[in-house]
């Protein structure tokens, strides 16, 4: 479904959640592995409750997934949807050509 901007809602929530500081953070603290809620939480000076609902937008956004091992919740980087927003942002610019796989 299209939003009157012409921006498919999945889209429109994906780039809301990445509208946010932190969870740009978050995403970058997530390229590199992956990391449990309070490796995470260690990152920044905010409570965890903070955090937590920074996890929950970026997951309702499907920017990142979470794996329950014991006690324990691991989140890491979807790069699919990162790379819908980067085609979308190249077709608006003109780009034709962007490659995929790169």
């Amino acid at each position: 479904m299209l939003n009157e901007g012409g921006i498919d809602l999945g889209m429109q929530d994906t780039l809301r959640a990445i509208a946010d500081p932190t969870r740009r953070e978050i995403l970058n603290l997530l390229k590199h592995s992956r990391l449990s809620a309070g490796e995470i939480c260690n990152h920044f000076s905010v409570s965890d409750a903070a955090v937590s609902r920074h996890l929950s937008v970026l997951k309702d956004a499907d920017l990142i997934r979470d794996e329950r091992e014991g006690k324990f919740i691991y989140y890491e980087l979807n790069a699919s949807v990162l790379e819908e927003i980067i085609l979308w942002i190249s077709e608006l610019k003109g780009e034709d050509d962007y490659d995929q796989t790169t």
